[in-house]
């Protein structure tokens, strides 16, 4: 264990800075992992209010198409001439929505943000190995967020082609409006986001593996940082298999290459590409795509592994089996990308593959999945929002988990691809369960990050309305979906047979609605709360890991004076032979004391 380097600056590094910081150097460009993480966290919150009131607009859409609104005039301007939503701008929504939700807040906003706070603070590091990689990673990801919103504005409008590009869509810049400039900027953006999101991750790994502090075996690790080191990982290996599809894509767009283009005709002309393959993309792409929903996922899972722990009092349930999960995860998540893409025309063999191996991942899943349930048996619960919180991610987890063995079998699967069943399915497995996971994580950690605690009666009203919508809004979803309702259509009016869903989907926009609306207690709550809310003390919620040791206000180095040594796990809860029913890690075992290993 590399802990040398860190104990020799435990002395002199504690104290604060040698020389006076700068507004510029302790807000903007700071290499403190705490501002960091806030910079992360606040970034990703305003693009995520964006990619939810672009949701919201295309829900109205469906729900009364060709209806004028006066809202859609306001923001859209030429692109709802009378109110009317143009269907090019409709597809624009829906792509820009969810690459803004998928990267720039459920991989940013959520791994940028935890595992920048939390690594150093729970290995008993000073900073991060490096705090201006640390820096750089973060404006690289502004820069990219500014291209993204920078493409909403072009006169011939924002990419088209679905958050997944495929082509020709992406790859022929005459085939729609968004396929030019909206296009290219698109593609830049994500180039810059894939290349913080590699220096992130490399950042993240030196830093567990070389700086944990004296007595901090990879054993004594809680699990938000086994979660974040192990993604970190999984974005290592699979991102730069999707900048590589970015930049071949770029080839064929601009330099006249035929990777993804064969045989297009446009208007009864035929284009010169010739020997390309729009599968190959999708394989690239969902090489990262698939790996990414875990990328998104696991940071949530070591999240609400630490706080159900922490609010049952009780000892988290088979630590190992967690860790050991976490890893097959990771394992398994690479070599099942292919069950996005059974009708795509793949040999039924390989496709009988996929499908075996997609059902594998639910066994790590399911393990997690009872652990957590374990974990909350018979504690002493207490219900403050993060928990609250917490168990809706569990609750989401396994709802949207039942659907992929549906979504995962070849034979099943072709059924509902590109339905709303399969909308259904990822919103509820990775996107509520991740945002669930994310509000749990800011409501524990927020004493951590600003001093001050959030308002717990504004806590509960966000969850419950919350919790509610998302399944008002998901629900339904899988019922229109195995009815045949296909995907990014911007009106069904066109459709009979789909007259019956009407008001389904006008039930589901009312929750929608209402879903969002409720969004604006918790900004209220959360942006209030960093002037006005209740001081914290030092360790508010009785925990055990080594965060809740450090000085309320930040320092720079984190510690005054000496980093703590570690002497027991990080899930000390309710042991038998002392006082409190929690036991930090730096309280050496008393005489005659074993530690615990589950």
């Amino acid at each position: 264990m590399s802990t040398h380097a860190v104990d020799i600056h435990a002395h002199d590094d504690g104290h604060g800075h040698h020389h006076k910081e700068t507004f510029v150097t302790k807000y903007i460009f700071s290499q403190d992992h705490k501002m960091i993480a806030k910079q992360y966290l606040i970034t990703g919150t305003i693009m995520g209010i964006v990619g939810v009131m672009m949701s919201l607009m295309f829900r109205i859409q469906i729900a009364w198409p060709e209806e004028p609104n006066i809202l859609f005039e306001a923001l859209l301007g030429k692109w709802a001439p009378g109110g009317v939503m143009d269907a090019d701008i409709y597809l624009a929504l829906v792509t820009i929505h969810g690459t803004i939700m998928v990267f720039f807040v459920l991989t940013a906003g959520l791994s940028g943000t935890f595992s920048n706070l939390l690594i150093p603070y729970q290995i008993g590091a000073r900073d991060m190995a490096s705090g201006f990689i640390n820096m750089l990673s973060y404006w690289i990801f502004f820069v990219s967020c500014v291209i993204m919103m920078g493409s909403l504005f072009l006169e011939a409008g924002p990419a088209a082609a679905g958050w997944t590009i495929y082509p020709p869509l992406s790859a022929l810049p005459m085939a729609q409006p968004g396929s030019g400039w909206g296009m290219t900027l698109w593609l830049i953006s994500m180039a810059l986001f894939i290349a913080q999101s590699l220096l992130g991750s490399l950042n993240y790994i030196v830093t567990v593996i070389n700086m944990r502090t004296k007595g901090m075996s990879m054993t004594r690790l809680p699990l938000t940082v086994w979660a974040f080191f192990v993604t970190a990982i999984i974005g290592v290996v699979s991102f730069p298999v999707l900048l590589s599809a970015a930049l071949l894509l770029i080839m064929d767009r601009s330099f006249g290459t035929s990777f993804f283009l064969s045989d297009i005709f446009i208007q009864g002309e035929v284009l010169h590409y010739q020997g390309g393959s729009p599968v190959l993309f999708e394989h690239l792409f969902w090489f990262l795509g698939h790996p990414e929903v875990y990328i998104v996922i696991l940071p949530a899972m070591g999240l609400v592994s630490e706080i159900m722990a922490t609010n049952s009092r009780k000892p988290i349930f088979g630590y190992r089996a967690m860790v050991a999960s976490i890893l097959a995860i990771a394992f398994l998540s690479t070599i099942v990308w292919g069950h996005h893409m059974f009708v795509s025309g793949m040999n039924p063999f390989l496709g009988s593959v996929f499908t075996f191996t997609t059902l594998l991942i639910a066994i790590p899943s399911a393990v997690k999945a009872f652990n957590w349930i374990t974990t909350i048996w018979r504690g002493n619960i207490q219900m403050n929002p993060a928990m609250l919180f917490a168990i809706g991610f569990v609750s989401t987890f396994i709802t949207g988990g039942l659907t992929g063995i549906i979504v995962g079998d070849s034979a099943l699967d072709i059924n509902v691809h590109d339905t709303y069943f399969v909308i259904a399915h990822f919103h509820l497995v990775m996107g509520i369960s991740a945002i669930y996971g994310m509000f749990a994580g800011i409501y524990h950690w927020y004493p951590k990050m600003f001093g001050r605690m959030m308002n717990k009666n504004l806590g509960y009203i966000h969850f419950w309305i919350t919790a509610i919508s998302a399944y008002g809004v998901f629900f339904p979803m899988h019922f229109i979906g195995m009815a045949g309702l296909p995907r990014r259509y911007y009106t069904n009016s066109a459709f009979p047979l789909f007259d019956d869903m009407t008001d389904v989907n006008i039930v589901i926009t009312v929750f929608a609605l209402i879903g969002g609306a409720i969004q604006l207690v918790y900004l209220y709550n959360f942006f209030v709360s960093i002037f006005y809310g209740k001081k914290a003390t030092m360790n508010p919620w009785r925990s055990t890991t080594l965060e809740w040791t450090t000085p309320v206000k930040h320092i720079h180095g984190n510690w005054p004076g000496e980093i703590p040594h570690v002497y027991r796990w990080s899930y000390d809860y309710s042991k038998p032979g002392h006082d409190d029913d929690f036991v930090p890690q730096n309280v050496p075992l008393k005489e005659g004391e074993e530690e615990l290993q589950h």
